[in-house]
């Protein structure tokens, strides 16, 4: 798959001369505004960390979009709330629109949600130096204000309201609600809508542009055994029991599969023993059991990475292989739930990039090289990519630590990737 990548690569290492040769006069007040505006930006990213919006927190997610949906409402964009039955047990999604009729269309995409609840220790907002700490300060509610603040700078210079753009935030990014084809229904057909889809999830520094982002799907094993006393384990009236029927076929997952460029798969949860309670949508189980008696039952629930729906397709087949290759007295199923599709390096994204790139010059902040897609995990931008002509993702701020109580915010990043952003957008609508 590397070497593919390489190859569309060196067939597009070309500068698109329209999108090059300076800063024009336009381009050098939208990196002005964001520069002055950029402590208001930043109280605006403090204001909306302060509120705990974790996935399953219906009224922090509103809240935040609400402080959102009022900063678009004044730039003129309709804006409107996608919700879904109560049974989704999530707030919905913010949609913003701006139809004025010219140049390309756009759809950019953010979230309003983290992994951080309301019970988890870490949920205030603080600052040192440049670097800012907080529950989703980069994951990613600094890249909805760079949102934001990318359409503030485009109203300043006269052309915002001339632009077809759809600005989504995603309320359950982090742990959709439902099937895909009900919780991003909406997204996709702004996809469908759409030239061109940017996802705001922050950057890797300001030399890499992503080109391509892996799949997110979750796969559960369940194995049985034949209850009974330990003494007659591995013979035949009792086999070997559920444990190690699990274990055998975790441990071949990691013998036969390991080493396969851009796929991943982890083991995330096992609870195991005479009587199993499991809940995949918390991942929290409780187990029963005796040293002395063979277990009776096991469930493991894990998740798999890839770069194309071809590699998914063959693991999953090869997962299923292993696991029906059961030990005595035994038994195994393994199902899978497909959530994120991947966003494939296409030779249009490329494109896009060495557009990206142009702008990353003519700023000061050098070439581009694209971003190694394993070190990326799924978003968003994936539902869209297989619509549009070309995409990119990681439009926002430079972060650290996502996912955990040391999740940072590169302060220094925040004015050059919002104004990099936003000058992009200006140029492929002219």
């Amino acid at each position: 798959m590397k070497n593919n990548i390489k190859i569309i690569l060196t067939g597009l290492l070309f500068v698109s001369l329209a999108f090059s040769g300076g800063l024009n006069n336009a381009e050098k007040k939208i990196q002005k505004y964001v520069d002055t505006h950029m402590e208001e930006a930043i109280s605006l990213v403090e204001k909306v960390v302060n509120i705990n919006s974790g996935t399953l927190n219906i009224d922090g997610n509103k809240t935040v979009g609400k402080i959102f949906q009022a900063e678009l409402d004044q730039l003129g964009f309709n804006t409107y709330w996608v919700t879904y039955p109560e049974t989704v047990k999530r707030s919905g999604h913010l949609f913003a629109e701006m139809r004025g009729g010219k140049g390309k269309k756009i759809v950019m995409i953010g979230h309003l949600d983290t992994v951080f609840e309301p019970d988890h220790p870490f949920q205030k907002f603080t600052r040192r130096g440049d670097t800012a700490y907080g529950p989703g300060v980069s994951d990613m509610k600094a890249g909805d204000v760079s949102m934001i603040y990318a359409m503030k700078a485009l109203d300043n210079v006269g052309v915002l309201k001339d632009l077809n753009l759809t600005l989504v935030f995603i309320g359950d990014e982090e742990k959709t609600g439902g099937p895909p084809s009900i919780v991003r229904k909406e997204l996709i057909e702004a996809g469908k809508w759409a030239n061109i889809g940017l996802g705001f999830e922050g950057a890797h520094g300001l030399n890499t542009g992503t080109i391509a982002r892996r799949s997110s799907s979750s796969w559960m094993l369940t194995t049985t055994g034949i209850q009974g006393h330990s003494s007659q384990i591995f013979k035949e009236k009792l086999g070997y029991g559920a444990i190690f029927e699990a274990a055998r076929i975790v441990n071949a997952f990691r013998e036969e599969l390991v080493g396969e460029e851009y796929l991943s798969f982890n083991p995330g949860t096992i609870v195991g023993g005479t009587d199993v309670d499991y809940d995949p949508v918390t991942a929290r189980g409780t187990t029963f059991g005796k040293t002395n008696v063979v277990s009776q039952s096991v469930t493991v629930h894990g998740g798999i990475r890839t770069i194309s729906t071809e590699q998914l397709d063959k693991a999953m087949a090869n997962m299923k292989d292993i696991a029906s290759q059961n030990l005595p007295g035994t038994t195994a199923k393994i199902q899978f739930r497909t959530s994120y599709p991947p966003m494939a390096p296409t030779k249009a994204n490329y494109a896009l990039l060495d557009k990206f790139e142009s702008v990353n010059v003519d700023l000061g902040y050098g070439q581009l090289e694209p971003l190694d897609p394993g070190k990326r995990g799924a978003a968003d931008i994936s539902f869209v990519a297989p619509h549009v002509d070309a995409s990119l993702a990681g439009m926002g701020p430079d972060g650290f630590g996502e996912h955990s109580e040391n999740e940072s915010l590169d302060l220094t990043s925040f004015p050059k990737t919002t104004a990099r952003a936003a000058i992009l957008i200006y140029r492929l609508t002219r």
